[in-house]
């Protein structure tokens, strides 16, 4: 018989009862010896970090990029954007593609798009090649998750192998701290190239390493119909045209034209392609599930999730860049964020419980709310070490909740058949994409409003006929007076200087205002759900009873 995890599609191997695959596109589940299992667990666990590398490292060092190719931060936006749209659509693609064509085949496109994505951007080609490289890196990131799940899989015991799945995840979002921590290292000599020549033989030992070792064969079915060439595209520009929205709209400012245009087209597409699907007698997207209370419910958690989670990547990096402190300074402090994001991933593993998913969720938000809170006092003498704990905190928060929020996600598909998973992925991949960056447009637009509030106040408070106000100004001029000589030339640049300061003070005190706001949804989020958490435990009732039921009736009926 022919060694599964050598062989092609499931016409090489016929599968034992308990190796077929869970459902087709996915690989199969036989009998490892334990180091093939080990080679697999090593292997998916390089691939997690690879697969959140691809975002991290260009969030990491977006502000270098944009000095490299000299871009304008409305230029810098299409980059993120560029990634972010292919990102949040291609999972849906991907799965049917798994489906029709194979897991071999799955896996041959992921790492032709990863080392395309990464060899483009060697060739330093200019502004219009890092969009094209940066879209593809958005591909390659959407495959490489999921392949990191297969292989993680195949390295767990077949009845823990969820675990797998939640761990490649999780570990997804460790790496976006960790790019953070190890980029000044990368750049000590000032080069970006070196960034480039990284990645590109972190995707190499990746292709190695996959065809070193290959995942176990599936199952392929007819998945594709032609009405999907129209409703996808719909779907992708739609969602593109959106996310462009939400990155430009913080940039240029929400008046400006063409981003109201942006968002109507945006909405008819998406509007358009969900109205097909609901039609289709075969549907791509489960359009009535995914209208359902429980759906929309568990879409916005994870949605507002995200959105809370924001105030890591916005706020307190915001903050300390406001404060004065570049990427070399922050070493420390990112790799703090980094062992916080491991611990909650792995503990969201070890914790989940799938007859009470709500306590991890109801966990991190109480968390959030408790990290937001304690920055609330942050001021220029402010630095990395005073946020240590509460953003480690938040770190935590943000992946701990993603276990049972996958586990409930998935319990409510499965129970309505393996057709229903293309919607949860969707679900799942844009709550996730479109909350973050709703979430930083969002926080961003709120910065700029109470920035220019407080800058009302200070310039009703510091006026030059004010003696303490002309007095500090005094100051400041003599301390230049060995470097200049003219004395209305010393007074001018001494006022330019005070203004300066009040503006980075203001900025402090919005950055303030974002973790108070940030503190008080959480909190808020907590009690509502705490609520109806209690209400259910006195009633013996498990919001996922049902699904549990119909997916044991389901396997009893397959054995």
């Amino acid at each position: 018989m022919a060694d599964p995890a050598a062989s092609g599609e499931s016409g090489a191997y016929v599968f034992k009862p308990h190796e077929r695959p869970f459902m087709p596109g996915s690989p199969a589940s036989p009998d490892h010896p334990a180091p093939r299992k080990f080679g697999y667990l090593l292997i998916g666990l390089y691939l997690a970090i690879i697969a959140g590398f691809q975002n991290g490292l260009l969030i990491a060092n977006l502000t270098v990029l944009q000095g490299h190719l000299d871009l304008t931060p409305v230029d810098t936006g299409w980059v993120t954007v560029a990634y972010n749209m292919t990102n949040a659509c291609m999972s849906i693609l991907l799965y049917k593609s798994r489906q029709q064509f194979g897991i071999q085949r799955f896996v041959r496109v992921i790492m032709i798009a990863l080392l395309l994505a990464n060899f483009l951007q060697l060739f330093d080609a200019g502004y219009r090649m890092e969009l094209v490289a940066r879209g593809v890196s958005g591909i390659a990131a959407s495959g490489l998750t999921t392949l990191a799940a297969f292989y993680l899989m195949q390295g767990f015991p077949q009845e823990k192998r969820i675990a797998g799945f939640l761990l490649a995840i999780g570990l997804a979002q460790v790496a976006v701290p960790l790019a953070r921590a190890i980029s000044p290292l990368l750049l000590a000599d000032g080069d970006v190239y070196n960034l480039f020549v990284f990645q590109f033989a972190l995707s190499l030992v990746a292709v190695g390493l996959v065809n070193i070792l290959h995942l176990p064969p599936g199952e392929t079915i007819r998945s594709f119909e032609k009405l999907d060439l129209l409703t996808f595209p719909m779907l992708a520009v739609g969602v593109g045209l959106l996310c462009a929205f939400l990155v430009q709209g913080r940039i240029v400012w929400w008046t400006t034209p063409w981003l109201g245009a942006a968002l109507a087209v945006s909405v008819l597409l998406i509007g358009t392609a969900f109205l097909i699907e609901h039609n289709r007698a075969n549907p791509m997207l489960q359009t009535r599930w995914m209208g359902s209370r429980d759906l929309v419910k568990f879409a916005l958690t994870g949605a507002l999730v995200r959105v809370l989670t924001s105030e890591q990547n916005f706020g307190s990096t915001g903050l300390l860049s406001t404060i004065g402190l570049v990427s070399d300074q922050l070493v420390r402090y990112y790799a703090v964020l980094s062992a916080a994001t491991l611990a909650g991933a792995l503990l969201a593993i070890l914790t989940l419980n799938p007859a009470d998913l709500r306590r991890q969720t109801l966990v991190s938000l109480a968390v959030i709310a408790f990290g937001a809170f304690l920055d609330t006092h942050s001021g220029l003498r402010t630095g990395p070490v005073n946020l240590y704990f509460s953003q480690a905190a938040i770190a935590f928060a943000a992946v701990y909740f993603m276990g049972p929020m996958l586990m409930e996600g998935l319990l409510r598909a499965l129970s309505k058949g393996p057709s229903y998973l293309v919607s949860f992925v969707g679900v799942f991949s844009l709550s996730q994409t479109l909350g973050g960056l709703a979430g930083v447009a969002a926080l961003s637009a709120f910065h700029t409003l109470r920035t220019k509030a407080h800058l009302i106040t200070f310039a009703n408070s510091i006026s030059p006929a004010d003696p303490d106000v002309a007095q500090g100004i005094g100051r400041i001029a003599a301390a230049q007076a060995g470097t200049m000589t003219d004395p209305a030339l010393r007074s001018a640049v001494a006022g330019a200087q005070v203004v300066r300061e009040a503006i980075r003070e203001a900025a402090i005190l919005a950055y303030n205002d974002v973790f108070f706001v940030i503190g008080s949804l959480a909190a808020l989020a907590f009690v509502l759900m705490f609520a109806r958490w209690i209400h259910d435990r006195r009633r013996g009732h498990n919001p996922l009873a049902a699904e549990l039921a119909a997916l044991q009736k389901m396997r009893a009926g397959n054995q």
